[in-house]
């Protein structure tokens, strides 16, 4: 079978999966289509958004139609780095009469791992998961132990209660592939919602995929061709984010940092992606644009003047991508 009959079956399996997580799932199909463009991109994704918008009831029935294993981590300022990679024990040898050390797996190792506020802990503890989420191992005394593909991080931020927390740094940030944002449900979905979960039958979701079929389905998108021309608007999006002597708009009047080459690469990673889920075997410029905001809306650093006159981020990227 062809890439090109691969790229269509896939599309065909994905339309099975957005329709079993609809069972469970109310709206945010948005936000499902750039979860699953992320989780095929071999990225990972940060949410944000007010809680009980079912965050975490999204992700656990994402793993369930996909078959993968999948762990939740509640970030609390008193976790420590080998809570979530984990840690080793001493233990008695019955059979020698000698102790010995034993590597007992943290949550960290399973297929879809879910950190819950991540902005509630502290900063070695962040740095403990974005290591292993770049590195996909976890280093203990010496010894590597490599994470079962595919690993799929999904971190929640909560933007109202900010007291007592540990703002991830732009840098930690960045390794973030979308940042996606959750709103409210409309009126209809709201009403939906509330006659789906008070009622006494609830909807469970069939598996759709397999850990294997996603892996292959990843080696497929990073087989997909890009053309030129695509490859030079995503860099050349991401490069005028950056404030200089040649930016102009709303970049020259409220940016501080723009977004680094990383961003270019995401930019074409989820084009790629994102075509591939829709049964086309090359991607557009569309697909580089209906992505922008995820990857760009975290790397941009906005100044006080926009924080002034209410410009946010993704009224730069949205200005950007229509020549503003």
């Amino acid at each position: 079978m062809s890439d090109v009959q691969h790229v269509e079956k896939l599309a065909s399996t994905i339309a099975d999966v957005r329709k079993e997580i609809g069972k469970v799932i109310i709206g945010q199909t948005d936000v499902v289509d750039q979860l699953l463009i992320s989780l095929f991109a071999r990225g990972h994704c940060l949410l944000v958004g007010v809680p009980g918008l079912a965050k975490t009831l999204l992700i656990r029935t994402l793993a369930s139609t996909l078959d993968l294993s999948f762990s939740r981590v509640q970030f609390t300022p008193d976790l420590m780095p080998a809570d979530i990679t984990g840690t080793e024990i001493i233990e008695d040898d019955r059979s020698t009469g000698k102790k010995s050390f034993r590597f007992v797996r943290g949550p960290i190792f399973a297929n879809i791992v879910l950190a819950d506020e991540i902005n509630r802990t502290p900063p070695k503890t962040q740095a403990a998961l974005l290591e292993a989420m770049q590195e996909h191992s976890v280093t203990a005394a010496g010894t590597s132990y490599q994470l079962e593909e595919p690993f799929f991080v999904l971190a929640t931020q909560n933007p109202i209660e900010q007291e007592g927390t540990y703002p991830l740094p732009e840098a930690q940030l960045d390794r973030f592939m979308f940042n996606l944002r959750l709103d409210y449900p409309s009126f209809a979905e709201e009403v939906a919602v509330v006659r789906s979960t008070t009622d006494a039958q609830g909807q469970t979701p069939s598996h759709v995929m397999t850990a294997a079929d996603i892996v292959a389905a990843q080696q497929l998108v990073r087989r997909v061709p890009v053309a030129d021309n695509v490859i030079e608007h995503a860099v050349n999006l991401v490069r005028a984010t950056r404030p200089g002597a040649e930016s102009k708009g709303l970049v020259k009047q409220y940016v501080s940092y723009g977004a680094g080459p990383r961003a270019s690469q995401y930019l074409i990673l989820g084009a790629k992606s994102r075509a591939a889920l829709q049964g086309r075997f090359t991607p557009g410029i569309e697909d580089v644009n209906a992505v922008a905001v995820s990857v760009l809306r975290h790397r941009i650093v906005t100044n006080f003047s926009a924080e002034a006159d209410g410009v946010t981020t993704e009224s730069v990227v949205s200005g950007l991508i229509a020549g503003r």
